[in-house]
């Protein structure tokens, strides 16, 4: 199974080009999702989290309220490089549980889509990375119209996360989405029949 790695920084269109992959054949693995996951009542990441943040970050039903442990670590590094501690490794084994499953299933292709797949060390999970990629100003742009943010809070969000050189340069593929849809389809298809197919081809045969 060929397994990509999919990361992009915050309104590059990561989620888009997950889409399309799948549309294309891919099955998809979404961290966020699985980080859902992890944070179940009682499980070993939730049971660690509380431990490390306390009662509470709790909501009344016993669930790991995000909001309040997000207004926690973003506003302490030491406290959100404690999160990632826990949250890191725990979630990297929950990939490679999806991944033996979608192997086991027979499936081709794989996508990790993660935002943090450098930071967390995910890249080691992968064959090969491909990042999502769109100019700064077209980004403050996306995140004001679709999270309503100011650009000092989009800015603020940018400048938070890997900078964009260093994120091309530790990628296989840049995916360019810095113009529309249908250019972004057209970029996907053509990097699915360059770099996807042949190599799916050659492990069949």
């Amino acid at each position: 199974m060929l397994t990509i790695g999919l990361t992009g920084g915050i309104g590059s269109g990561k989620s888009a080009v997950a889409d399309l992959l799948q549309g294309l054949g891919a099955s998809v693995i979404d961290a966020d999702r699985l980080g859902h996951e992890a944070y179940t009542p009682n499980s070993e990441a939730w049971q660690q989290v509380v431990a490390a943040f306390g009662q509470e970050i709790l909501t009344a039903e016993g669930e790991i309220d995000r909001r309040k442990l997000g207004s926690i670590v973003f506003a302490d590094p030491a406290e959100l490089a404690r999160l990632n501690g826990i949250m890191h490794p725990l979630m990297a084994r929950m990939v490679e549980d999806r991944k033996a499953e979608l192997v086991a299933a027979g499936t081709s292709v794989a996508v990790v889509e993660a935002a943090v797949l450098f930071e967390a060390g995910w890249d080691s999970l992968v064959d090969e990375v491909w990042t999502t990629y769109a100019p700064i100003d077209a980004v403050v742009e996306r995140l004001h119209a679709r999270n309503g943010l100011s650009e000092e809070e989009a800015r603020k969000r940018i400048n938070s996360q890997m900078s964009v050189e260093e994120r091309n340069r530790r990628s296989d593929v840049v995916v360019d989405n810095s113009t529309d849809i249908p250019a972004l389809e057209r970029g996907v298809k053509d990097l699915w029949q360059t770099r996807v197919e042949g190599k799916v081809q050659q492990s069949n045969g």
